[in-house]
């Protein structure tokens, strides 16, 4: 009796676990991680900087992705969050392009790259597709 009482509270937390709504998207489990695409900008001797005039812009929707003033402060040097989970139902499955924006504070030089980032209606992470771990200056 013990057993069986043991298995089926078992069922019901696994099944009160189970991400459920009615738009389609049927049972799911999600972990509960948070995920983020970072990039590096590294000077030209390969030292990680920070950067002014940082932006990211989804290319699809012309919108600024948005963090926290001086997010990247909580981040290693020179790292900066291009987009995280935050987005994900914003994010169509086949993914968006992100441009990432930088200028070498020192040199001025600007650079940008490219993000591929998937998420959608029912995904429970964004997925990055494509897009480079760091930005380099050449100055």
């Amino acid at each position: 009796m013990k057993k069986w009482l043991s298995v089926t509270l078992l069922a019901v937390i696994i099944a009160a676990c189970n991400k459920k709504d009615s738009s389609d998207c049927g049972n799911k489990t999600c972990t509960l991680d948070f995920r983020m695409v970072t990039v590096k900008f590294l000077n030209k001797d390969g030292e990680g900087i920070n950067v002014k005039n940082y932006s990211a812009v989804n290319q699809r929707t012309k919108d600024t992705i948005n963090f926290p003033p001086n997010a990247h402060v909580l981040l290693q040097k020179g790292t900066y969050i291009v987009i995280s989970d935050s987005y994900t139902k914003s994010l169509p499955e086949s993914g968006d392009d992100i441009k990432v924006t930088g200028t070498d504070s020192v040199t001025n030089e600007t650079k940008t790259a490219i993000f591929k980032v998937a998420g959608g209606r029912c995904a429970c992470h964004i997925n990055k597709l494509s897009g480079p771990e760091e930005i380099r200056f050449d100055n």
